[in-house]
C-alpha cells in the first residue's frame, strides 16, 4: 500500500489567448474601403451609412471617408427598443 496521498488534479488551468475585439478606428480618423472599425461578438454596434456587416459581426468601411459615432434607438425582436451605437462612415 502506498504510503504517498494521492495528487489530485487542477482545474481551470486552460488559457486561451484574448480576442482582440474592440473599437479599431475612433472618430475623426481617415479610414480607407475594407477597413476594419469595430471587431465584436454579437451586435453590440450597429452598421450605419459607409458600413457593412461581415458574418462575424464585423463592421467594415464601404468607401473612403472619416468615421463618426452616434446614438440609435433599435427595435429588437420583441419590440422594445434599445439604444446602439452606430457606426458612420462619412
Amino acid at each position: 500500500m502506498s504510503h504517498v496521498k494521492a495528487g489530485g488534479h487542477s482545474k481551470n488551468v486552460h488559457d486561451s489567448a484574448g480576442r482582440r475585439l474592440g473599437v479599431k478606428r475612433f472618430g475623426g480618423q481617415k479610414v480607407l474601403t475594407g477597413e476594419v472599425l469595430v471587431r465584436q461578438v454579437g451586435q453590440t454596434k450597429v452598421a450605419g451609412p459607409g458600413t457593412f456587416l461581415a458574418r462575424n459581426y464585423t463592421i467594415h468601411a464601404a468607401h473612403d471617408g472619416v468615421v463618426g459615432f452616434k446614438s440609435v434607438k433599435v427595435k429588437r425582436f420583441t419590440g422594445k427598443t434599445t439604444r446602439r451605437t452606430q457606426v458612420i462612415v462619412e
